[in-house]
């Protein structure tokens, strides 16, 4: 803890008048106040038309309203040197749709996130899911007032149980009081005071308490009920006072107004803190069980009062075991009837109140601090070691040379058809045939040798490449063909998903980046054709290699709206899979881990990127950061899933067969991650994945000739597959020229990449 220096809280702040304020300045306080000698400072959200005298803690504050305050406000954060940032979460306070402005912040900032929901939605609207959602993958830990919370997120939102933890609201550390001491000095000397103290609204139920007044009366004439607060400004704003007034209304139709006092004021802690000592009873008689944190409840329950509430989610759980009084929703009689038990038998009370106290030590707001600053450190220490590091024992010690570009092998595997699929050695085997595939995979070559720098194919290649892809194209089926036999007969109708997706991903490559008018323009052509086809499929990967491709045509096409639905609506569905799979140490899309993992990682991240969508890169970067644990050995190397049945995550990994694939995928994908932050770690890990094709892999052993560009087909557990096949020699040329453009490129990480220009 000692390590811990700076935190920003991020909510709202003293004098601003809700229950996020007060929360967000008791707890900003309790932390600066500790022994840890921790350096606080709030950012703050100001409502719109409103000017508050914030004190010195509030470094910053943003306009609700302005999505450019919250930009311009992570970039303040991210200057300031602060370990963790604490976001105060409650739907309302954040701009935005759903307030979902609040992401924009969260999505840039290089510190860990402790969040603290004050509400978790059992059954929240889909716009206020996805917002949640974003905040969740933002967050490094979520925390939560009542164990309700903890089982909400789990079971509504499938959060892991180690992100979430369980601290109760904080509390003034007073002694325990009798109420007479405190009535003399506010006026209530000899009255039986029941007290309720909050932002006036309509769901807190005084109505209840109001009707259940006569029936108090009657055993208790002394009785008075202090009604304590003013309107919740969000409601004078929209209804002026009329609420208020119908209250009032009510006390005097009822001809109680002797015995119910309205003090209209926000008032400073310690004079709260005086009326709540001064009450007999504390009352609750909120209308809505869906309420999980409640501030007024903690500080009354806390000061050692004696509660009757409604059974909303906070009060079961803290006045369970007769540590205080529940009735049902909207029932005056109920109510009325056991406050007046209460006051009319001191035993009971007394020994409620006593029960109320020593039950609630642990919630001072000394204890709170001492619990959110233990979860601040271990999310400091654990960002250190958040990203993959290499082993001490690494046999790469740095970045791997950058090979020459050798093409020769390449083109020995094309004649005037295509590019054949299999090679026995390094001889092509024209019993298998073609496959769009790999023809798909030859044309991305083509359009990637297009790079200034780079050697382009002659013209008649990338043409046999799109004429294969074109050919393969069956309009009745909407549906590309895969295998084609060496007789140019189609083996099939149509081939699987996942081969028409990667088709698309080269035709949008080709529409964007071709060297050829004439065939960016077929190729946008064609790409708009079977594009509404991957709108049926099921396979995350189809979805992936669409959505790759999608990021070349939509560059290419930006006026494309369906195309910009079905891209939205494909990401969507990916994030949905990942929120619905994703478990405790299996941060992934599906149950199990099979081929081209990384392609899932990269094509979140290039969607966010073009789409200007943070939640998705933050997706794509949170799976590729996990997927890069699992595909390092024991000794820091690349070592990718194997095909041998793959891996699910019930089972152990399988390290076979290795295939040059995974390696390719693997630097794509982190080329795109060190797009978003120009994070060296990226380079780092991207040299790693093509090292394996050098030979730092379990076999010590390369898998391409650099002489010839050839490259086998992968590592068996003893010995390498020497056959090099279409596949593995254009996933071996496509991964050197991403590893060569990555390691070229420059950048500082205060740019923040391509995501916060586009955002901005």
């Amino acid at each position: 803890m000692n390590q811990l220096k700076n935190v920003a809280f991020i909510g709202n702040s003293l004098p601003r008048r809700c229950g996020i304020a007060t929360f967000t300045t008791d707890l900003q306080h309790a932390v600066s106040k500790s022994p840890a000698h921790v350096a606080t400072a709030i950012v703050v959200m100001t409502d719109h038309g409103h000017v508050y005298d914030y004190p010195p803690e509030v470094r910053l504050s943003i306009a609700d309203e302005n999505r450019d305050d919250y930009i311009r406000a992570a970039d303040v954060l991210n200057s300031g040197n602060f370990d963790v940032a604490c976001l105060q979460h409650e739907f309302g306070i954040f701009g935005g749709e759903n307030g979902e402005h609040i992401v924009a912040l969260l999505s840039r900032l290089k510190m860990p996130v402790v969040t603290t929901l004050h509400t978790v939605l059992a059954e929240p609207s889909s716009g206020q899911r996805r917002v949640l959602n974003k905040i969740i993958d933002l967050s490094d830990k979520l925390v939560v007032m009542a164990e309700k919370g903890r089982t909400l997120l789990s079971e509504v939102y499938h959060v892991a149980a180690e992100k979430i933890e369980v601290v109760p609201h904080g509390i003034p550390d007073m002694p325990f009081l009798e109420p007479a001491v405190s009535k003399a000095g506010l006026g209530f000397d000899g009255r039986s005071v029941i007290l309720t103290f909050g932002l006036l609204s309509p769901n807190k139920g005084i109505e209840v308490m109001i009707d259940a007044m006569p029936l108090i009366l009657k055993s208790r004439p002394d009785a008075v009920y202090v009604i304590l607060g003013a309107t919740h400004p969000n409601l004078v704003r929209d209804e002026g006072e009329a609420y208020r007034e119908s209250l009032v209304t009510r006390v005097n139709d009822l001809g109680i107004e002797d015995s119910v006092v309205f003090l209209d004021r926000f008032v400073d802690k310690a004079t709260l803190l005086e009326f709540i000592s001064m009450c007999d009873v504390y009352a609750t008689p909120y209308l809505n069980e869906a309420q999980m944190t409640s501030g007024t409840l903690a500080y009354s329950f806390g000061l050692g009062k004696a509660v009757v509430s409604t059974p909303y989610w906070h009060a079961q759980e803290l006045l369970a075991n007769d540590r205080g009084v529940l009735v049902p929703f909207g029932d005056p009689t109920a109510i009325g009837r056991e406050i007046a038990s209460l006051l009319t038998n001191d035993a009971r009370r007394d020994v409620m109140r006593r029960q109320a106290y020593q039950t609630s030590r642990p919630m001072t707001w000394q204890k709170t601090a001492e619990r959110y600053l233990a979860l601040f450190s271990q999310v400091a220490i654990q960002n250190l070691a958040r990203r993959p590091a290499a082993s001490k024992n690494v046999v790469m010690q740095k970045a791997p040379p950058l090979p020459e570009l050798q093409l020769g092998y390449f083109m020995s595997m094309c004649d005037d058809t295509g590019l054949f699929q299999h090679a026995v050695y390094s001889v092509p085997d024209r019993a298998h045939g073609y496959c769009v595939d790999d023809n798909a995979r030859a044309l991305l070559l083509s359009v990637a040798l297009n790079e200034p720098g780079e050697r382009l194919l002659p013209e008649a290649l990338p043409s046999r490449f799109a004429s294969f892809v074109q050919h393969a194209w069956n309009p009745d089926e909407k549906h590309f063909r895969n295998f084609m036999g060496f007789d140019r007969r189609w083996l099939e109708d149509k081939g699987s998903q996942d081969s028409h997706g990667r088709t698309l991903w080269a035709l949008g490559e080709c529409a964007r980046g071709d060297t050829s008018p004439s065939r960016r323009a077929w190729a946008t052509a064609l790409f708009a054709q079977a594009l509404p086809t991957v709108e049926g499929f099921g396979s995350p990967r189809a979805w992936a290699f669409a959505l790759l491709g999608l990021d070349g045509y939509c560059a290419a096409s930006p006026q494309d709206v369906l195309a910009q639905h079905i891209r939205s609506s494909l990401a969507d569905r990916m994030m949905d899979i990942f929120h619905r799979v994703e478990r405790t140490g299996w941060t992934w899309f599906e149950e199990n881990l099979s081929y081209d993992n990384a392609r899932l990682c990269q094509a979140l991240i290039v969607t966010g990127l073009g789409a200007a969508r943070p939640d998705y890169v933050a997706a794509g970067l949170k799976s590729l950061r996990w997927l890069l644990t699992i595909q390092t050995g024991p000794e820091g190397l690349f070592r990718p899933i194997g095909t041998d049945g793959f891996t699910d995550r019930t089972g152990e990994v399988k390290h076979f067969d290795q295939q040059p694939l995974e390696a390719s995928a693997t630097i794509a994908a982190c080329h795109a991650a060190w797009r978003v932050g120009h994070d060296i770690t990226w380079k780092k890990e991207a040299a790693k994945a093509f090292a394996w094709f050098l030979g730092s892999n379990d076999l010590s052993l390369p898998v391409v000739d650099l002489e010839t560009g050839s490259c086998r087909d992968g590592l068996h557990p003893t010995r390498l597959n020497e056959n090099r096949g279409g596949e593995s020699v254009v996933c071996y040329l496509l991964g050197l020229l991403e590893y060569r453009k990555l390691s070229r490129a420059s950048g500082h990480p205060s740019t923040f990449g391509q995501l916060r220009a586009l955002t901005a």
